[in-house]
């Protein structure tokens, strides 16, 4: 089964054709000013590869907010994409864009079923004591101020990998995956189901990030507003773009980090030791909530590549039955626990782009 899977940001256009399970072709597209002009050039390069548009089984979407109405993949059609569009002002930044990427997709194979995946659907099985904020009722009945999750396609991805590597079946694991890249989040998974997962409303709750404060005093943004003069954008630009490891140690990159910290800089010692505080803390609510952790998952390009933050995250854990091996970690096998490690310590490599081909597949072939 040919399918093509679409992640459409706002100036970029990813693309990876899968057949069957084998990744078949695999693109981007930058600086995009207009999607249906990027779809143009994908279908072009795609066509020299002997791949017609229009004989693809299917087209899968990345869409970033599903809301609380979509808790799986669903087939677009006309109302699914205005039920997209009411989502616009959760994810301003991104249902605009992956929107133009489904009406591209569209107006070029109008025969070929069109498939959203959404990241936030397998954080829906969250218990409402887990995604609800404790704010008045009105604001989540009215204006669906409540947690969402977000990383929902690559938690469940590697939380499956994780599965075969302990050879158990997902539905009797308990595990809290961690994805660590320019955006971090974690996720308590019990028996296979999220049940409560570091982002909430928008991807800037939760752990530090590259570039984003992650969780704070709430108190700050008014403070700000009051003494500093900061208007809401400022303050949403602040946050969102100039804090988090770039804001501590002057740059959003762990390599350079790393780099900067062996060399000695003091700011980037700081940014990384703050980075990995908060990940080691994260760790030990989640162990907390689950009442018996199975294995702990560490991914995404920061997760995957860095050896040091995996061992600062894991280190002084042994009281929680978490040991690392310092040699295999630094080789990043995949299974990086000591023998004696009560808790199995995992690195597994996301890959977000199969598991919206296989959801897609999954679907078609339950129609």
């Amino acid at each position: 089964m040919n399918i093509l899977v679409i992640n459409a940001g706002s100036s970029s256009l990813k693309y990876t054709l899968f057949d069957g399970e084998a990744l078949h072709v695999k693109g981007l597209i930058e600086e995009v000013q207009d999607h249906h002009r990027a779809f143009l050039q994908m279908q072009e390069a795609l066509h020299v590869k002997g791949i017609e548009l229009r004989k693809l089984d299917a087209i899968a979407h990345r869409v970033v907010h599903g809301g609380e109405r979509f808790s799986a993949p669903a087939l677009i059609d006309a109302a699914l994409i205005d039920a997209i569009k009411t989502l616009t002002p959760l994810a301003p930044l991104h249902n605009p864009a992956n929107l133009e990427g489904i009406i591209a997709a569209r107006a070029l194979a109008p025969d070929v079923p069109n498939i959203a995946v959404f990241d936030t659907a397998f954080h829906q099985s969250m218990p409402e004591h887990a995604y609800r904020y404790p704010l008045p009722h009105e604001l989540y009945k009215r204006y669906g101020v409540r947690r969402y999750g977000f990383h929902g396609t690559s938690h469940r991805f590697v939380a499956a990998q994780a599965a075969q590597i302990l050879d158990r079946d997902l539905l009797t694991c308990n595990l809290i995956t961690l994805h660590i890249g320019n955006g971090v989040s974690a996720c308590a998974i019990e028996q296979g189901r999220s049940v409560d997962t570091s982002m909430g409303l928008t991807p800037l709750e939760g752990l530090m990030m590259g570039t984003r404060c992650g969780s704070i005093d709430p108190g700050i943004v008014p403070y700000l507003m009051r003494v500093g003069g900061f208007s809401g954008e400022e303050i949403d630009v602040l946050m969102n773009k100039r804090s988090g490891l770039k804001a501590i140690g002057g740059e959003s990159d762990m390599r350079l980090l790393i780099e900067a910290m062996q060399s000695g800089s003091a700011d980037a010692t700081l940014a990384i030791e703050m980075f990995a505080y908060r990940l080691k803390k994260q760790l030990g609510s989640y162990m907390a909530a689950l009442e018996g952790v199975d294995a702990v998952v560490f991914t995404g390009g920061i997760g995957e590549h860095a050896p040091l933050i995996r061992s600062l995250t894991c280190k002084g854990l042994a009281h929680l039955g978490i040991e690392l091996d310092e040699a295999k970690n630094a080789a990043s096998q995949t299974q990086i626990h000591s023998e004696q490690s009560r808790v199995a310590l995992l690195v597994i490599p996301t890959d977000e782009e199969r598991q919206i081909a296989s959801d897609a597949q999954t679907l078609l072939q339950s129609r």
